[in-house]
């Protein structure tokens, strides 16, 4: 009699979580940039044999080198990676002989501010291409609730591997915070959700390799949800206060006062502070995704469109405030000289996406005003189509600008120093505080937004 092979996958699914909690797991991460990369390290710090699949063969070729690509994950740390048997490739015939397979591509949004799925798609189908029995598959990449089920089911179905007898299918949210030195993948807890139990499992045994703490729910779509829901939560404060601060400067108040003093309440209140608008790879889009997928079921996420246009109105709200002061020095915007001070989208990091920095500098160029801006960690920007290489922050640089607009409030910057060399600061994260009072004999011309 020939075997079942039915009874076959299913005994080679139960096998599945003793495997890839073992000490033979091998793992195939596809997509090596800022969610990808670090759980490469995670996993093969957890003594996992793992391959990175990434369609960049000039990335595969640093990587393989031990070169870092990414700010806070250091070259010795992905050395010590490639050392201990980590590849990096183009070749997406490896993930036939993988345990576990994870996609870990990029979500962003067409101009249109629809969900472009374009690259989970082409990540979706290479991977079936070469899937088999036995093996688990997880998907990371932040998307609308149903991707998992919608996109990546059927095509292992279309290939004979259902979910929960053959393969285990399940969603992962990633929730990586570059520059965040308290929290990594090891103690931030990690939500799965997989097709089935079994799926759910599997995915629980290759996690706890590297993560200290699992939130299994109940399936794909709800994983998908926990991440938008995260991400919605910060983009609706942060409108919330941002919008404040338009009502402070209405009412002629100083919104920084009025958080700092709301946040003495014990209970009940949690501060967000208004800045120049969102960025990032996560608060600026995911949003979109759920936006997006209820229109679907002809349902409007109104607060959700709402913080949009609040946080998107936040750079024009920038460009008023410079102009404005510049305008009480009887200079215009067109021809005043304008040095920014930060482009990166957070403190400390090297990331651009989606930085409102490149909004504001863009509203500036079209209103005539000559920027130059110096970052420690960015060395050139686009803007427009065009680059934009950034200078040197200098006693020279300061004092020729007619305003120093700090948009990102890096540690490195020493503001006492630029304070005292400034004729004009824009300072839209109220980072002059303590360097304000530092500086009580001299008038120092700051405004905030």
């Amino acid at each position: 009699m020939s075997p079942d092979p039915t009874a076959e996958s299913q005994r080679s699914l139960a096998a599945l979580p003793e495997r890839l909690a073992g000490p033979e797991a091998f793992v195939a991460v596809i997509g090596l940039g800022y969610v990808g990369l670090p759980l490469v390290l995670a996993l093969a710090e957890s003594g996992a044999r793992v391959v990175g699949i990434d369609v960049s063969e000039g990335l595969c070729e640093r990587l393989n080198d031990g070169d870092s690509h990414i700010g806070d994950i250091p070259s010795a740390r992905l050395q010590a990676a490639v050392e201990a048997g980590f590849r990096a490739t183009t070749d997406h015939a490896v993930l036939s002989r993988v345990d576990a397979a994870i996609i870990c591509v990029p979500t962003p949004l067409r101009k249109s501010k629809d969900p472009d799925i374009s690259y989970i798609v082409a990540a979706s189908r290479a991977l079936a291409e070469h899937a088999r029995a036995g093996q688990l598959v997880v998907l990371e990449s932040t998307t609308y609730p149903g991707t998992t089920e919608e996109i990546l089911v059927p095509l292992l179905q279309e290939r004979g591997l259902e979910p929960g007898r053959d393969v285990a299918v399940a969603f992962s949210p990633e929730r990586v915070d570059p520059g965040n030195a308290r929290f990594g993948i090891r103690n931030t807890p990690k939500v799965v959700g997989g097709v089935t139990p079994r799926c759910t499992a599997a995915a629980q045994a290759l996690y706890g390799r590297c993560c200290e703490t699992l939130v299994p729910v109940s399936s794909p779509a709800a994983a998908e949800t926990v991440k938008l829901l995260e991400n919605v939560f910060r983009s609706v404060n942060i409108g919330l206060v941002n919008e404040f601060a338009l009502i402070c400067r209405q009412l002629d108040l100083d919104v920084w006062e009025v958080i700092e003093a709301a946040s003495t309440k014990p209970f009940g209140f949690m501060p967000f502070w208004p800045g120049p608008g969102l960025g990032g790879h996560c608060i600026p889009v995911d949003p979109h995704y759920l936006a997006w997928k209820l229109r679907s079921h002809d349902f409007t996420a109104r607060f959700v469109e709402l913080a949009d246009a609040v946080n998107s109105r936040m750079p024009f709200h920038v460009l008023e405030v410079v102009s404005d002061a510049l305008n009480e020095a009887r200079k215009p915007v067109n021809g005043s000289r304008v040095l920014v001070l930060g482009v990166a989208y957070k403190p400390d990091v090297a990331d651009v996406r989606e930085s409102p920095a490149l909004a504001v500098i863009k509203l500036l160029q079209d209103k005539g005003a000559h920027v130059r801006f110096h970052d420690p960690y960015v060395r050139q920007v686009r803007i427009g189509g065009e680059a934009l290489d950034g200078v040197d922050l200098s006693e020279d640089q300061v004092q020729a600008a007619d305003c120093v607009l700090l948009l990102t409030h890096h540690s490195a910057f020493d503001l006492t120093w630029v304070l005292e060399r400034a004729e004009l600061l824009v300072d839209t994260r109220n980072a002059t505080k303590a360097a304000r009072a530092a500086l009580p004999a001299r008038a120092v011309r700051v405004r905030l937004i």
